[in-house]
């Protein structure tokens, strides 16, 4: 069982279950260090699988799907920036009716553009391609890993990275987080934090709505309503244990693709349903925890309070 459970294509699913909670942790974590606390991130995604569907069909090319997932996914953001940064509404509240809107304008297009309900399949429906990699292909498990993946796969994968630098290197990076962490200090300089915050949830929705496309154009070639199915909640909370920082979010991420993945593939051994659909939340669950005890040590244990 044990064998079978980690074969070469477990790695291989990994990847892809990993890829759209990335790039929405990702985006999410750039919101949130600019100080911006939005977990509409489920909405987002699905307005991006829908969008990426819908342009890849019409116009018979993934890569106009993709720009349409990322337009769709900033459509959402600018609807946060206007109720919150705009008109300062609560990020909460903002992000939940933002879930609303797209899991209810994502069922409404499905029927009044493609004529269907519940799912959308169609032969016109270009997918993204897979890039192989000779040299590493043939290495055990890491060439399923980290060859014959989607583009999305290696730009999230060079977009951590990128973040990781830009926030400790570059003037912008070094704004943003001035933003969510020292507002008055960042006006001080001449720099309008809700331009730095505006800038990041553009960022956010662009990530998002390719998040969205690698579900519905890449891992399958198909819409099927509410596919984003919790990713974008396991996102947020990837994002809170790791405190928004990118490479630490890496590392949490695989592990809830992994878990994800898992969850498929342990129903072929009869597991119930019902059952495996819950572990990559208890995982999150169980992170978020952890964590979060052991902040409260660390308060504990500034405050002189002692732990018996």
């Amino acid at each position: 069982m044990i064998a079978s459970l980690f074969d070469p294509s477990f790695a291989e699913s990994i990847s892809r279950m990993t890829v759209p909670i990335l790039l929405a942790a990702l985006g999410g974590a750039i919101c949130q260090r600019a100080g911006v606390f939005n977990i509409a991130l489920e909405g987002f995604i699905i307005i991006g699988a829908f969008m990426a569907v819908l342009g890849s069909y019409f116009f018979g090319s993934a890569s106009v799907g993709l720009f349409c997932a990322m337009a769709g996914g900033v459509f959402m953001a600018l609807l946060f920036a206007e109720f919150h940064l705009r008109r300062a509404g609560d990020p909460i509240i903002v992000s939940i009716a933002l879930n609303l809107i797209g899991f209810g304008l994502s069922t409404y297009l499905l029927r009044a553009i493609l004529g269907v309900s519940g799912v959308f399949q169609h032969d016109g429906i270009k997918k993204i391609s897979n890039i192989h990699i000779p040299l590493i292909e043939s290495l055990p498990y890491v060439g399923k890993l980290l060859s014959g993946q989607s583009l999305l796969f290696y730009f999230s994968i060079i977009a951590v990275l990128f973040c990781h630098a830009f926030y400790a290197k570059h003037r912008l990076g070094l704004w943003m987080r001035a933003a969510g962490e020292n507002a008055s200090g960042l006006t001080s300089l001449g720099v309008s934090p809700k331009r730095m915050q505006f800038f990041a949830l553009t960022v956010c929705g662009v990530l998002c709505g390719l998040a969205g496309a690698q579900l519905s154009i890449s891992n399958v070639g198909l819409f099927v309503e509410n596919m984003s199915a919790g990713r974008g909640w396991i996102a947020v909370v990837a994002v809170l244990v790791s405190g928004g920082r990118p490479l630490p979010l890496l590392g949490l991420v695989f592990l809830f693709g992994g878990v994800d993945s898992m969850s498929l593939r342990v129903q072929g051994f009869g597991w119930p349903q019902q059952f495996t659909e819950i572990l990559p939340y208890l995982a999150s669950l169980l992170a978020l925890i952890i964590v979060s005890y052991k902040r409260l040590r660390k308060d504990w244990a500034t405050k002189g309070i002692k732990i018996t």
